[in-house]
């Protein structure tokens, strides 16, 4: 398997090598192309004097005689290879006689030049090793074409200097390649070791070493990984700190009651136990055992909503026969602890569309837990309304109240307060889970010794027809 650093310095080093050779090939075109046309105007320029030269003084005769008499005055302005076409495109002269005159058919920018505009042609003549540039100009009198005046160089000199440079610029991409490979190796490394490095911290997390920390100390995505992390890491380790507190307190909750049963069995099988004790026995067993099975499904409810496979069965339904529910259910307990329960719902509201009993069960909770964590002598107040489009059930008490570095938290599964009336750490965990599944909302406002305010929020659906679908 190719590792990661090979990939990224190979992918560097494509780049790299595909961009020099791009370059160095746009380069070489515009180079010949540069030194090619620079020749090119340079025979032009000697071809224009000649040809002027040739309308001023010599037109008066013809191209024939002029050739005769003064063919010295069409190559004293160049070293290149002259040659003259009258106006069929025969050749006259060739300065330096290399072939007979009735080899030569009319070049192509000669058939140009005969129209009255300047044509060149690079190619190859078999008197010449290398590529040959010709450019041929129109001889005129006065406004007539008379013949043709053709210049040939050798592209010899202009080729080899190309060549030159083009061995230097290949020699300095060679370089740059060489370079960008080396750099490259550094720079894959600095982005490679440091995942290297996450990598292995993520490998012994896996093998269970949670005290492990990454040390990374870049800004940048790596850096801001590494720091994710670790913060994973020490919410793991808070998370696994809470599970085996809440494993310890779910077990504690359930050896008092089994303690307390297994206790008034011992005693109520004896023969000697009267009639009265049997009844408070009895009465105890009953009372541990629903306390039993109140925890029991608490924790059948925690492992539902954890797995997602907790449904709710929405019907509609007046929410103030629940209020009642808690009414009674909760008051008496109140007055064994002293506090005033008051209760309060707003009559004539409509029928909701939720799921009862667990509507039951968050004020239960709710309700529970505000009377567990007051004080003797003070109250809690359930209030039940509706605004423009929330059922809004509020519990308010004036206990112990929940300190601002808890408040956050307490929402969280198996979060315990410091309060030592905390149990298992679940049951705000599954209101909240439940009050979702609602499409509501769990607001907690408290300050630490005056007490707490809990506003849920709870969508009034009340129209029958807006169900169908869901409920199909």
């Amino acid at each position: 398997m190719k590792s990661l650093k090979n990939k990224v310095v190979l992918s560097f080093i494509t780049i790299i090598i595909i961009i020099v050779v791009m370059l160095q090939i746009l380069f070489m075109v515009l180079l010949r192309n540069h030194y090619r046309n620079n020749t090119e105007a340079i025979l032009l320029n000697q071809l224009k004097i000649s040809s002027e030269l040739y309308s001023k003084y010599y037109s008066y005769r013809s191209l024939e005689e002029n050739v005769s008499s003064n063919v010295d005055a069409f190559w004293n302005t160049t070293n290149a290879q002259v040659e003259i076409f009258d106006v069929n495109g025969n050749l006259l002269m060739d300065s330096i006689a290399v072939i007979d005159k009735q080899e030569v058919k009319e070049p192509l920018d000669v058939k140009e030049a005969l129209k009255g505009n300047s044509s060149s042609w690079i190619g190859r003549e078999k008197y010449y090793k290398d590529e040959v540039l010709a450019v041929s100009y129109p001889l005129k009198d006065g406004e007539k074409v008379v013949g043709v005046l053709r210049y040939i160089t050798s592209l010899s000199e202009v080729n080899s200097t190309i060549k030159s440079i083009t061995i230097l610029f290949v020699a300095i991409g060679t370089i740059v390649i060489i370079v960008g490979a080396i750099i490259s190796y550094f720079l894959a490394g600095t982005i490679v070791d440091p995942i290297k490095s996450l990598t292995n911290v993520a490998e012994k997390y896996a093998e269970g070493k949670l005290d492990v920390r990454s040390e990374l100390t870049v800004h940048d995505e790596l850096g801001k990984l590494s720091d994710t992390f670790n913060f994973m890491a020490d919410e793991i380790v808070k998370r696994e700190k809470l599970k085996n507190e809440f494993i310890s307190s779910v077990s504690h909750e359930l050896r008092t009651p089994l303690t307390a049963i297994k206790g008034w069995i011992i005693t109520l099988n004896s023969s000697e136990t009267d009639k009265q004790t049997l009844s408070m026995g009895f009465d105890i067993i009953e009372k541990e055992t629903d306390r039993l099975t109140n925890m029991v499904e608490e924790l059948l409810d925690f492992s539902r909503l954890t797995s997602g496979n907790m449904k709710l069965k929405k019907i509609f339904e007046s929410i103030e026969d629940n209020v009642n529910y808690i009414k009674n259910y909760l008051t008496p307990r109140a007055k064994r602890e002293n506090v005033d329960f008051q209760v309060f719902c707003q009559p004539n509201i409509p029928e909701v569309y939720m799921d009862p009993d667990r509507i039951k069960q968050i004020l239960l909770n709710l309700v529970d837990n505000a009377i567990k964590f007051n004080k003797s002598g003070g109250f809690v107040f359930l209030n039940v309304i509706t605004d423009s489009s929330n059922l809004v059930m509020t519990v308010e008490d004036n206990g112990c109240g929940i300190s601002k570095e808890e408040l956050p938290r307490v929402k969280e599964k198996f979060y315990k307060g410091k309060n030592s009336k905390s149990q298992n750490g679940i049951g705000l965990s599954i209101c909240d889970e439940i009050i979702k599944l609602h499409n509501g909302t769990f607001d907690i406002e408290s300050e630490l010794g005056k007490g707490t305010k809990i506003t849920v929020k709870i969508p009034m659906i009340t129209d029958r027809n807006e169900v169908v679908d869901e409920q199909d």
